[in-house]
């Protein structure tokens, strides 16, 4: 750890959260002389302050701890580049724009890696109606199942999550050609345009 980089990240989100030293201390019950040190790279706060500290900035503890707040870099709006994230534990989905510091059941996710379904993995997408009517003979059983499927276009997602032991099969709104993926809980994240 780096107290000189963290110092400078708490002077800053302090300053951000328009706090001075003794407002922050008092929130902590500490002195202020503790966060003036800490402020001056002197020393770190103690890891039983920690948590606070990220509760009170509303930062993710781990860039505390690194001292540093990075940016992502703006991703050009592509809905096609959107990230998914599946926790292991309790089957949340998640999505991001741009990669993203995401966790579930006390567990850091990573972004899944989507790969081209071959022409036997692919789902069946017919036009009916103005819909989309998406069908696939993948097991549907409670160890082995697509738990979701997302259709993607230039601006927009549709997101539909499947249980097993249903028939998978659903209909979306046909509003543009787009990119269509889905989650094996076995084989992981597959996609086709369609």
């Amino acid at each position: 750890m780096d107290n000189v980089k963290i110092g400078q990240l708490i002077c800053r989100l302090r300053k951000e959260n328009n706090l001075t030293q003794l407002q922050l201390a008092s929130r902590m019950n500490i002195s202020d002389k503790t966060v003036s040190k800490w402020e001056r790279g002197l020393g770190c706060p103690d890891i039983s302050l920690i948590s606070d500290l990220s509760d009170i900035f509303d930062i993710d503890l781990e860039r505390l701890l690194n001292g540093e707040l990075n940016e992502n870099d703006i991703n050009g709006g592509n809905m096609k580049k959107l990230n998914f994230y599946v926790c292991p534990s309790c089957g949340n989905i998640i999505t991001s724009a741009a990669e993203a510091g995401i966790s579930c059941c006390g567990k850091k996710l990573k972004a899944l890696s989507s790969q081209k379904a071959s022409d036997s993995e692919r789902l069946s997408a017919e036009v009916i109606e103005n819909d989309y009517f998406i069908t696939s003979k993948h097991p549907m059983l409670r160890e082995h199942y697509i738990s979701f499927t997302a259709l993607l276009t230039a601006d927009t997602i549709i997101l539909r999550r499947q249980y097993p032991e249903w028939d998978m099969q659903m209909r979306l709104p046909f509003i543009a050609h787009g990119r269509l993926f889905w989650y094996c809980t076995n084989h992981g994240l597959f996609y086709q345009d369609i």
